[in-house]
């Protein structure tokens, strides 16, 4: 269209929703993971041990059925978990399993992450047989518990409520040492390393032995 005064042509006005269009997008670049990442990745998949989740199932008549999440849970389903947790025995895995989800329980519901908590804790703990498998499950719980009376005691206002949490939380981290310690015998058959860092030998011919760690830790001179 000419204008009237000028007589020359008006620049044609461009359609915004046009130009928007014409803005092309530049995709996002994807993600490049560092050496350091990448190494972590292969460490991490070569420490997992892949056992199918464990699933809360909430029924209508108020029960909670644990199911394994795989395609084949009775047969090959089972055997990984068996596997993972030191055992061959198909009623002692169904048991423990159920004892867990007890453990997980908040009040009617499973805690189904806290649940699968625990078996990631028996599993990192790589039972050999079943006594191993149950006392990492015991660990694992008492942990759980650990940490809910830490939280506790962080957050109790009142003085009783804080003498209270301080000695069931003093209690948890000691049963929990105590634990540790007891499948640290299991695995070594009950044997106590001796370590002797010195000795002196007197003109008479009597030795002196320093640093020598005896039965529960104590030392000799």
């Amino acid at each position: 269209m000419s204008d009237p005064v000028s007589g020359m042509m008006e620049p044609a006005k461009s359609s915004p929703m046009k130009s928007t269009q014409q803005q092309a997008v530049a995709p996002a670049k994807p993600y490049e993971p560092t050496d350091i990442e990448k190494a972590a990745m292969q460490k991490m998949r070569a420490r997992r041990v892949k056992t199918p989740r464990i699933k809360a199932i909430p029924r209508k008549t108020g029960a909670v059925e644990l199911l394994l999440d795989h395609p084949n849970p009775a047969r090959y389903g089972s055997v990984l978990l068996m596997d993972a947790f030191g055992t061959g025995e198909s009623d002692f895995i169904a048991e423990l399993v159920v004892q867990l989800g007890r453990a997980a329980a908040d009040g009617p519901q499973i805690n189904e992450q806290r649940l699968n908590f625990f078996a990631a804790v028996i599993k990192g703990i790589k039972p050999q047989d079943q006594l191993e498998s149950m006392l990492a499950a015991q660990m694992a719980a008492v942990h759980s518990l650990t940490m809910e009376f830490a939280s506790r005691l962080a957050n109790a206002g009142d003085l009783a409520w804080r003498d209270s949490a301080e000695r069931t939380l003093n209690k948890l981290a000691r049963t929990f040492a105590a634990q540790l310690e007891a499948l640290k015998r299991y695995r070594t058959g009950g044997e106590q390393t001796v370590r002797v860092e010195h000795v002196t030998v007197n003109s008479g011919g009597q030795a002196i032995v320093g640093n020598v760690s005896g039965v529960g830790g104590t030392e000799k001179r």
